[in-house]
């Protein structure tokens, strides 16, 4: 009887082990990360301090419309998919004109057929545009989108240095682009 009582013990310990080790699935837009400089934390140097990094979901094309389509024009869009990106400066920046400090915000565009508002905002941890509060921008601007030759099919972004303590990120998704300048 005693081994009888041992074993069922064992099986509901291992049963509600088991049960706590389920895992959530691989998300359809997995999460990346951007630096300025380029791959900081990859092929950071001794002394070397970051710039500015950005968080963010990357959705696949999947033979969708993207622009004017999925993501339609002259709304909020969260940039990328899943929570809005998370865009963190670890000085004072110039970007877009704008004076921004450091911090850590969220990034939002509204995109148009040739130009985009960019949408610095402080409110951060939502899922989506749908709780978007404008009354938390800290600035905006706007940039020109550029049409690109081949197709990029998962949401891309890039800091590119480009000396002189200037900078650009870029972001691009299907045949779109937009470049956003940095200065620090």
């Amino acid at each position: 009887m005693k081994y009888l009582i041992s074993c069922l013990i064992l099986l509901c310990s291992f049963s509600t082990l088991v049960h706590s080790q389920n895992f959530r699935g691989a998300d359809k837009s997995p999460m990346d990360v951007a630096y300025l400089p380029d791959n900081f934390a990859h092929d950071r140097k001794a002394g070397e301090e970051a710039i500015a990094k950005a968080y963010y979901s990357r959705p696949n094309k999947s033979d969708r419309i993207v622009f004017g389509g999925i993501i339609p024009f002259g709304k909020v869009w969260r940039v990328g998919a899943n929570e809005a990106v998370e865009f963190k400066t670890f000085k004072d920046l110039i970007i877009g004109g704008e004076k921004l400090k450091a911090g850590t915000y969220s990034l939002f565009a509204i995109p148009g057929e040739t130009e985009w508002t960019i949408i610095i905002n402080a409110d951060l941890d939502y899922w989506g545009a749908f709780k978007y509060d404008e009354s938390k921008d800290v600035i905006r601007f706007s940039v020109d989108s550029k049409s690109l030759p081949e197709v990029v099919e998962a949401f891309s972004i890039k800091f590119e240095d480009l000396g002189n303590k200037t900078a650009v990120m870029r972001m691009g998704w299907d045949k779109t682009m937009v470049e956003i300048p940095i200065s620090y």
